[in-house]
């Protein structure tokens, strides 16, 4: 039976629009502030989770997918969803905050409340060996044609030579100290390794399988709302690792699946809100190469892509190239209807922009396909779970 995600009804005529989650996908959500981004993303999220066969993973840096957990509390809510056979309903959710979550949210009793409202709440660290010795050196904006970033990309090769995953950062220190060099040198490398260690996102103790903190039966967030951005943007970091680990462990489960072997390592759906901040046009961040690859190259392994944005025009063309389905809602700026109609295949005519500038309210979207080879205007269904985009 064909799983295909509800994503509402078409204006005129009026009909279910769907799409098919059967195989990889890369999607674009766009639209200006208000107009109903995050919420399409939520309602995307809900599909897949309600068929609770691949992994959903959803980078949120705004901090408001964890209100999934509870039902939508709207009053016509009951009425509206029965039109597509659902109901409203609070979701399981595996929230993964960077850190301690107690100094993250800086109350024992917002975890307590988290956890009474049905959250599962994890902290998440990052392995260092999980970092390449090249990321070790683009962390730091070092060059490794320069003398420390010669330094640190050759202690960080040691480590995983000699120790391979099993290695934290007082290992790469203690290579370091050991490596000929000035003293200067070292010492400048020991103060950056430090820096790392206070941003308490690393593992400190042992090293600790991703894979063992993503759970298959619910929707996990990873709240990055709790760090800040900052010049050596963490934010991106713990997107690229945790992006680097899935492509590597689903491009081997994908071997196994081809030769007939097992392998408990299901398909994964990676939701990026605010994607212009991780995989901005026209510069570089720690996260954008392994965007890119995810969307060139994922399909074959069985992960597909869902980025949003409020500026379609600030993320990089090679991933905005790749995204064959497009929920477009009301945008404005001049540079975003140029990005999106730059996109535009032979099946859609002149009318595009100006179908986009007709979209009146929130909720309202055009809905490109180019395997359908379909532009329609849709209705974005009612979300199940509580949406948490409003402002304070």
């Amino acid at each position: 039976m064909e799983k295909s995600a509800i994503i509402g009804k078409s204006i005129e005529p009026v009909g279910k629009i769907t799409i098919s989650c059967d195989k990889s996908q890369r999607i674009l959500v766009c639209g200006k502030t208000g107009t109903g981004k995050s919420y399409t993303l939520g309602v995307l999220i809900e599909e897949l989770s309600n068929f609770g066969e691949d992994i959903v993973l959803a980078v949120d840096p705004q901090g408001i997918f964890w209100t999934m957990a509870e039902p939508n509390q709207v009053t016509e809510a009951t009425d509206k969803l029965q039109e597509y056979n659902l109901l409203p309903k609070g979701f399981r959710v595996n929230l993964l905050v960077p850190g301690d979550p107690l100094e993250r949210y800086g109350s024992s009793d917002i975890i307590s409340e988290l956890a009474r409202r049905g959250l599962f709440v994890q902290g998440l660290r990052l392995n260092p060996s999980d970092l390449s010795p090249e990321m070790w050196c683009d962390l730091f904006n070092l060059d490794i044609n320069e003398l420390q970033g010669i330094m640190l990309f050759k202690a960080v090769r040691l480590c995983k030579k000699k120790l391979k995953n099993n290695f934290l950062i007082p290992n790469i220190a203690d290579q370091i100290i050991k490596l000929d060099g000035l003293d200067k040198t070292k010492e400048a490398l020991l103060r950056k390794l430090e820096m790392a260690e206070d941003w308490q996102i690393f593992e400190e103790h042992q090293y600790r399988e991703i894979w063992e903190i993503l759970q298959p039966n619910a929707i996990n967030i990873l709240d990055l709302s709790v760090i800040a951005q900052g010049r050596y943007g963490l934010r991106n970091l713990v997107v690229a690792v945790l992006a680097n680990f899935i492509f590597e462990k689903r491009t081997i489960a994908r071997r196994r699946e081809e030769l007939g072997l097992a392998t408990d390592m299901r398909k994964v759906w990676l939701f990026i809100d605010e994607a212009h901040n991780f995989c901005p046009s026209g510069k570089s961040t720690l996260s954008k190469e392994i965007i890119i690859r995810w969307a060139k190259e994922g399909r074959q392994p069985g992960l597909s892509l869902v980025v949003a944005s409020q500026q379609p025009s600030a993320i990089d063309s090679e991933v905005l190239t790749q995204c064959g389905i497009r929920i477009i809602h009301r945008i404005t700026s001049k540079e975003d209807y140029k990005a999106v109609n730059a996109l535009s295949q032979d099946f859609l005519d002149d009318s595009l922009v100006s179908r986009i500038k007709n979209l009146t309210g929130p909720g309202q979207t055009i809905m490109i396909d180019d395997e359908k080879e379909t532009a329609v205007q849709v209705l974005v269904r009612l979300r199940q779970s509580n949406h948490g985009g409003g402002s304070a």
